[in-house]
């Protein structure tokens, strides 16, 4: 794997835009969980940065990849696919598999996310459902996005940067394995405590 530390203008426009979410969804997530604990604090937090993605850089290349490509197209948003499709090339043309996920990913993925920002916010009953249906999505969609490819041998995927590898591919996508899975567990455990709560409850009402 070829190492060059140093990045182009249009990488640091990208990550400067990424980060830009970041921190729109940090000030998003604490302000909606200040009467949350740090656990939910967290979820918040990232559910916040999840939405923004999903809907203002992943709703955008679905629009720009129907009505022709991202190869093509112009302005902030094209030009962060355009980086990272440095990376996978499958993100430049209308790949049937990718177009599909991200349009399951923006429709689907966007709005649990915010029903289940709602959901923490509120503390409703429905929370963990709506956590654990979120969170098997992302999951789903991150496999279904590299498993093809890794299948096929990964002709379209560019290893040969540790920037396209280790950012663009591995961090930016191991995030959404990691933190769903994380997820995942918290409503493991919630709902194992929520058991043994109910279960102690019914044995001293006998």
């Amino acid at each position: 794997m070829g190492i060059n530390w140093e990045l182009g203008a249009s990488a640091g426009r990208s990550l400067l835009l990424c980060s830009g979410l970041l921190v729109a969804g940090c000030a998003l997530g604490l302000r909606l969980g200040r009467r949350q604990g740090a656990a939910d604090r967290g979820a918040l937090v990232w559910l916040c940065y999840d939405v923004l993605v999903h809907f203002a850089l992943e709703g955008p290349f679905v629009y720009l990849s129907i009505v022709g490509n991202i190869a093509n197209s112009n302005g902030l948003i094209a030009s962060l696919w355009k980086e990272y499709g440095k990376a996978d090339a499958r993100w430049l043309y209308l790949d049937p598999t990718i177009v599909s996920l991200e349009i399951l990913t923006v429709v689907l993925d966007g709005f649990l996310a915010l029903i289940l920002i709602y959901a923490i916010v509120k503390e409703k009953y429905y929370r963990h459902f709506i956590q654990i249906t979120l969170c098997v999505c992302e999951l789903y969609g991150g496999w279904m996005t590299f498993c093809p490819e890794w299948l096929m041998g990964s002709p379209n995927l560019n290893t040969n940067s540790w920037l396209y590898f280790w950012v663009y591919l591995v961090f930016f996508n191991g995030v959404w394995v990691l933190i769903p899975g994380l997820l995942l567990w918290q409503s493991w455990t919630e709902l194992k405590k929520m058991h043994h709560k109910g279960t102690s409850v019914g044995k001293k009402s006998r």
